[in-house]
C-alpha cells in the first residue's frame, strides 16, 4: 500500500541533462513499484523507513534537454504525473516558499483554508490561473527554504520527552537518550513526513515540480542551535538532531544511499550548489552546524570556542564553489538560499519593544535565531562581502529567505571600491503557517523602517512594496520566478503570491549592466 509520493526532487544539470528523482514510500511487503518514463532510462534504490514498516523507493530520471521546453510524463506505481523540462541553456522558472505547517496546534483553527496556497501553486504550475489577462507557468523547480515540516508537537505525543521535560534542569541535561526514545522518535518524525506531504493540495505539486529543499529550525525543533550550550549538548538534544537528520536526509533530500545529491564536496553537511546554464544556485545549511556561545567542552570531548553559523570547512566549501563559478563565467544571476534573512530588523530594537509586550515570547525565540543577532553579524558581514565581490564580476546575487512569516523585499547596497553593488533580497514566507498578529507586524513596521549601516559604505534596508505603503506583508504567500518571456529572458520576474489577493505583488530582478 502506498504511504507516500511521488515527490520529485531536482538531481542537476549536467551536458543538457535534467535529472530529477521520484521518492515512492510504500508498505515493506507489497511488490517492487515500477517507474517507467517513456523510453529514458531509470535508476532505482531503495532504503527501509526508519520507525515504520515502509520501503522508501528512488527512481532517477535523466531528459536530454532539446532547443525547446518539453513536458515529461513518467508513472510510479500505476500513478501517471508529469514535469516541464527548460529549453537547453534556458534559465528555469522557479518557485519558492517555506514554512509548511504550524508551530502551535491553536494556529490551525486561525486558518480556514490550511492548502489554499499550494492549491494556487498547482494551478499557476498547471496554466489554470489567469491574471490580468497573462497566464502563469508552468514551472520548472520548487525551491522549499525550511520548515517543510514541523516537529513541534513531539514534546507533547512522546510520553518519555514528556517525562524528560518534567525533569530538573540538571538531571535533564545528563539523562541518557535511550533507545526506546530514538525508537519512539524515528517513528514520530516517519509519521509527520507520510502523513503532512500526502494532504492532496501538496502532494500534487510534489509530484509535478522538482523540489530543491534544505531545512530550518522546526524540521529539528523550534530554535535549534540557539539554545545554551548545555541544553544544545546534552544527549537527548543531540539524540533529537541525530534523528530528524536522517529524517531529513531521506525525505527531504532523498539520500537512499551515497551522497546527498547536489552536496558540496569536502563539508560534512549539506550545503549544496547547482549551475544551470547562466544561473547558479546555492544552498546554505544553516542548521547542521549552527551552535550556542563558548562551551569548555562537550560531552564528547570537543573544545568548542565561538558561536557559529557555518564551520569554516563549510565557508570553505561554499566559497570555493563560488571561485569556481566566477572561473567559468557566464553566470547572471545567483539566488542563495538563506532559510533566515540577512536583511531583517535587528533583535537589540524589537527586544525593546517586545520586551513591554505579554505573549510575544515566540517571536523573541526567532528573533535570536536571526544573521542580525550580534554573535552571527561578524560570519554575516563575511558572507556579503563575499556575496558583493560576486556582484561586483557581473553577476546578479538575489538572497532567497523565509522563516519569519511575512513577506519583504531587502536590499544590501555597497558603494565602496569605487562602484555601487547591489544584493536584492526575496522572503517568501509562509506557505502555511499563519502570519504574525497585527500587534506583532506593528512593530515589526516601524523598526523595519530603520536603514542599517552594515559596514563603511554598505547599508541594508527594507523596501515598500510598490502602492502599499507597507514593508511587510503580513498574510501567508509563496513566491515565483520567472524568466521575462518578452522583455529579455535575463530577467526575472517576481511575484509573491498573497493569500486573499487576486493580483501578485511584483519584482523585476534584472541583470548586472
Amino acid at each position: 500500500m502506498k504511504k507516500l509520493g511521488p515527490v520529485l526532487q531536482f538531481l542537476g544539470c549536467e551536458q543538457d541533462r535534467w535529472r530529477v528523482s521520484a521518492l515512492w514510500v510504500q508498505d515493506r511487503a507489497d511488490a517492487p513499484p515500477a517507474c517507467v518514463a517513456g523510453a529514458l532510462p531509470v535508476q532505482v534504490t531503495q532504503a527501509p523507513v526508519p520507525g515504520t514498516a515502509c520501503t522508501a523507493w528512488r527512481f532517477e530520471i535523466s531528459v536530454p534537454q532539446t532547443a525547446a521546453s518539453q513536458e515529461v510524463a513518467y508513472t510510479v506505481g500505476g500513478e501517471s504525473h508529469a514535469f516541464h523540462v527548460p529549453a537547453r541553456g534556458a534559465m528555469p522558472a522557479l518557485a519558492y516558499g517555506s514554512c509548511n505547517g504550524y508551530s502551535d496546534p491553536k494556529l490551525m483553527k486561525k486558518v480556514q483554508q490550511p492548502q489554499a496556497l499550494w492549491a494556487r501553486l498547482a494551478r499557476l504550475h498547471a496554466q489554470q490561473d489567469r491574471v490580468d489577462a497573462q497566464t502563469y507557468g508552468p514551472l520548472n523547480l520548487l525551491l522549499l527554504g525550511g520548515d517543510q515540516v514541523y516537529s513541534d508537537a513531539m514534546w507533547v505525543v512522546i510520553p518519555e520527552l514528556k517525562a524528560w521535560t518534567a525533569l530538573p534542569w540538571a538531571k535533564r541535561h545528563k539523562a541518557p537518550f535511550t533507545a526506546t526514545l530514538r525508537r519512539k522518535l524515528e517513528e514520530y518524525f516517519s509519521k509527520i513526513y507520510l502523513e503532512r506531504w500526502s494532504q492532496p493540495e501538496v502532494a500534487a505539486v510534489l509530484a509535478r515540480l522538482p523540489t530543491v529543499m534544505m531545512w530550518d529550525d522546526h524540521d529539528i525543533m523550534d530554535g535549534w542551535g540557539s539554545y545554551p550550550a548545555e541544553q544544545h549538548h546534552c544527549p537527548v538534544y543531540q539524540g533529537i538532531y541525530a534523528v530528524a537528520r536522517a529524517a531529513f536526509a531521506l525525505f527531504q533530500r532523498q539520500a537512499l544511499s551515497g551522497p546527498v545529491p547536489g552536496t558540496l564536496a569536502d563539508q560534512a553537511h549539506f550545503n549544496s550548489a547547482w549551475r544551470i546554464g547562466s544561473l547558479g544556485l546555492l544552498m546554505l545549511d544553516m542548521r547542521s552546524e549552527r551552535r550556542p556561545r563558548r562551551l569548555a567542552s562537550t560531552p564528547a570531548g570537543e573544545v568548542l570556542h565561538a558561536e557559529q553559523v557555518l564551520s569554516p570547512q563549510s565557508w570553505s566549501a561554499v566559497y570555493q564553489w563560488l571561485a569556481a563559478q566566477e572561473a567559468t563565467g557566464g553566470m547572471k544571476h545567483l539566488f542563495v538560499m538563506s532559510s533566515i534573512p540577512v536583511v531583517h530588523p535587528s533583535f537589540e530594537l524589537l527586544e525593546k519593544l517586545l520586551g513591554v509586550l505579554p505573549g510575544q515570547q515566540e517571536l523573541e525565540d526567532d528573533l535570536r535565531d536571526h544573521w542580525t543577532s550580534p554573535p552571527h553579524r561578524a560570519e554575516r558581514l563575511r558572507l556579503i562581502h563575499r556575496l558583493l565581490q560576486v556582484a561586483g564580476q557581473g553577476t546578479r546575487v538575489t538572497l532567497l529567505s523565509g522563516d519569519v512569516h511575512v513577506a519583504a523585499v531587502g536590499v544590501i547596497e555597497s558603494v565602496r571600491e569605487g562602484g555601487a553593488r547591489v544584493i536584492n533580497q526575496l522572503t517568501s514566507s509562509a506557505i502555511v503557517h499563519p502570519a504574525p498578529s497585527a500587534v506583532q507586524l506593528f512593530f515589526l513596521e516601524q523598526v523595519c523602517r530603520n536603514v542599517e549601516q552594515i559596514d563603511r559604505g554598505i547599508t541594508g534596508a527594507l523596501h515598500e512594496f510598490p502602492t502599499t505603503g507597507h514593508r511587510m506583508i503580513g498574510a501567508r504567500n509563496f513566491l515565483t520566478l520567472q524568466p521575462d518571456a518578452t522583455g529579455g529572458a535575463d530577467r526575472y520576474w517576481a511575484n509573491w503570491w498573497v493569500e486573499g489577493e487576486p493580483h501578485p505583488y511584483t519584482k523585476v530582478v534584472h541583470p548586472v549592466g
